[in-house]
């Protein structure tokens, strides 16, 4: 059973004490019992601590016909305490996995609302960790599934934080009945097509019949598969500071790293290694799509091998592993001729050029390469643009989209390539930002 629901606020005061300092405390209320007890707790402790201001927020998914009352009552609920309450309603998008799909929603829906030094705090339990330790061990995660659901997190420009984790179900429900709160319960918790629900509602009462410490023996166990992901972690910054070191090409703003230094660990450090980095990035693969690493780790040195992931293509150029993601899998398109040179150049699909310094005389085009180009330099005659691309090593990837400035026929600079991007005697450059979005997030 736990300790008492009367020693809640304190316990709850504790695990908060690191987020005192917040700018507000927002709190995910979708009118269920946990929430329920969250926010009454919260808006209990206000009146004698000096606590962050309050807000919830609550998300309308609009699945089911019983949920249009719901944004009512957490209304009436929030004006009672008199904290403020934010209501949204989002889509949720057709897929496979409807559970995704609305949690996915809602997360877009908290990251949107969560602003500098803001913490968003949501109910999950005790019994929730565990819930979730063993769907994922039906699923074949690795440490990092079973490590749970972690008690604090990024999540947009603030936090997210669960400071019910160490709190079990019974003990809401005893909380919630000592004071007399009213929740909703949602239909669809009941039913047992969903994974989570079958669960929690067939497999886990067994599981306490026979082991009544089940829950609080599996939450230990993501516990300690929480550290044992903090030493990888840790492992794997120490493997990405031997890869991270500059390759050049730092304008392009792509996250890279050198191949060699992460080709030379062990199979195991290496998917380590790039699990942390590609995380903040995409999607991680499942254990079968990893082959796709081991593809583009042993292709011949000849070769531009590609590993396509969720949220973007991990390439091998150059020696280096570099993550393309957004405007960097598009096509450029031609933008026509230059006509205002002292304002930078849109490029559809492929961020802007500039000039620095002079401009040379026009009429001037941004075109991109074809095959075939000739450029002259001064002391070197006429030379191939092929040529010229591999004595500076450009990425395989880059060479489709470097900005190539013409007048009438004459190839005249190649965009932030020193030596071939403008001309020292004129006094002029041609600059190229190749994107205009964040590369290093998804």
């Amino acid at each position: 059973m736990g300790q008492p629901s009367i020693d809640l606020p304190s316990r709850l005061l504790r695990s908060l004490t690191p987020w005192l300092d917040a700018a507000h405390w927002r709190i995910a209320f979708s009118g269920g019992l946990d929430s329920t007890v969250l926010l009454h707790l919260l808006a209990t402790l206000a009146k004698s601590e000096s606590l962050p201001p309050l807000r919830a927020i609550h998300v309308h998914h609009g699945l089911q016909a019983a949920a249009d009352a719901w944004p009512a009552h957490c209304q009436a609920v929030c004006d009672a305490l008199g904290i403020p309450l934010q209501i949204v309603h989002v889509t949720v998008q057709k897929g496979a996995s409807l559970e995704r799909a609305a949690r996915d929603a809602r997360y877009a829906a908290f990251t949107s609302a969560t602003r500098i030094n803001d913490v968003l705090m949501t109910g999950q339990h005790r019994d929730d960790q565990a819930e979730t330790l063993l769907f994922r061990l039906l699923r074949g995660a690795g440490v990092r599934g079973l490590s749970g659901m972690p008690a604090t997190r990024a999540l947009g420009q603030g936090s997210l934080v669960r400071p019910l984790l160490d709190v079990t179900r019974s003990e809401l429900q005893a909380y919630a009945q000592d004071h007399g709160l009213l929740w909703v319960e949602d239909p669809s918790n009941q039913d047992r097509q969903f994974s989570r629900n079958y669960l929690r509602h067939q497999v886990m009462p067994l599981l306490a019949g026979r082991w009544p410490q089940a829950h609080a023996s599996m939450a230990r166990s993501a516990a300690h598969l929480r550290e044992a992901q903090g030493l990888l972690d840790e492992l794997a910054q120490i493997d990405l500071a031997q890869a991270s070191m500059p390759g050049g090409f730092e304008w392009s703003g792509l996250p890279s790293l050198e191949f060699a230094a992460i080709a030379g660990l062990s199979d195991a450090r290496q998917r380590n290694a790039l699990s942390h980095w590609l995380e903040p990035l995409t999607r991680l693969p499942d254990t079968d799509h990893w082959s796709g690493w081991i593809d583009l780790r042993d292709a011949g040195n000849d070769a531009a091998p590609v590993w396509r992931l969720a949220d973007g293509e991990l390439h091998r150029s150059v020696g280096r592993l570099w993550w393309l993601s957004g405007q960097w899998l598009r096509t450029p398109v031609v933008s026509g001729s230059w006509h205002d040179l002292s304002s930078e150049l849109r490029l559809p699909h492929n961020g802007h050029v500039m000039f620095i310094g002079q401009t040379p005389v026009g009429p001037l085009q941004i075109r991109y390469r074809q095959g075939g180009e000739v450029m002259d330099l001064a002391g070197r005659g006429h030379r191939d643009l092929k040529r010229l691309l591999n004595e500076r090593a450009v990425p395989g990837f880059v060479r489709g989209r470097l900005p190539l400035l013409f007048r009438d026929e004459e190839l005249l600079a190649v965009a932030n390539l020193p030596g071939l991007d403008g001309s020292a005697l004129q006094g002029w450059r041609l600059h190229w930002q190749p994107s205009d979005e964040d590369q290093g997030l998804r």
